[in-house]
């Protein structure tokens, strides 16, 4: 009984001296985190004071250099490598072989319409009843140049949803034998697309025969 008793006031000591050791511990632990505390809140009042009342910049999307990199929202990846791939694809699908003036209308402005197209859609178009949205020049480009451009061109029209655009072809008084080269060309490419309604050549005061005015489908 007397052994027992020993036995168990040792198991109390030794418990009241780890319940003593832990709450210092804790006390240590709380002493630190308030002088941290308060170390902070100094360093925040000396720097309000050194740049006194300003106004935070407004987010502007720019990525922070000194901000940790998990913490940057990272733009999506743009594929860029196939978007150049399938406008070259795009661009050399469309021939220059298209007997145009089969699927012309026999007057002076050279017009067309997609099957399906009402004759008023055409005559809307030549009058300038649909605003020009968007514009492509092909002034300086050789053929392939041109090719490429008009396909990248109307591609991204279709995807922004624009219906209406002019493609500066120029008259060709600058080219060999001064003819009108690109602009033939652009129109036989044009008839190609499914996504060209009509087009016609442009009114004198949107660029007369150095121009094509187009109307797109809506995407």
């Amino acid at each position: 009984m007397p052994k027992r008793t020993a036995t168990s006031f040792a198991d109390l000591a030794g418990l009241r001296d780890a319940l003593k050791e832990a709450a210092e511990r804790q006390a240590a632990e709380e002493k630190r985190r308030r002088e941290e505390a308060e170390r902070l809140a100094r360093e925040a009042r000396v720097f309000h004071d050194a740049v006194g009342d300003v106004k935070p910049l407004r987010p502007n999307g720019r990525l922070d250099p000194l901000a940790p990199a998990a913490a940057q929202a990272r733009p999506a990846p743009v594929a860029a490598q196939f978007e150049r791939d399938e406008r070259q694809a795009l661009a050399e699908s469309l021939s220059d072989g298209i007997d145009l003036e089969r699927l012309l209308d026999t007057d002076e402005s050279l017009s067309y319409r997609r099957a399906g197209i009402g004759p008023d859609v055409l005559r809307r178009l030549r009058r300038g009843e649909w605003v020009i949205q968007r514009q492509l020049d092909l002034h300086g480009l050789v053929v392939d140049e041109a090719r490429e451009a008009t396909a990248a061109f109307l591609v991204e029209c279709l995807r922004k949803q624009i219906r209406c655009v002019r493609i500066v072809h120029g008259k060709g008084l600058g080219s060999k034998n001064r003819e009108p080269v690109l602009r033939d060309k652009v129109r036989r490419w044009l008839v190609q697309r499914d996504e060209v309604l009509a087009f016609c050549q442009a009114r004198p005061s949107d660029g007369g025969a150095g121009a094509t005015v187009v109307l797109l489908r809506a995407a």
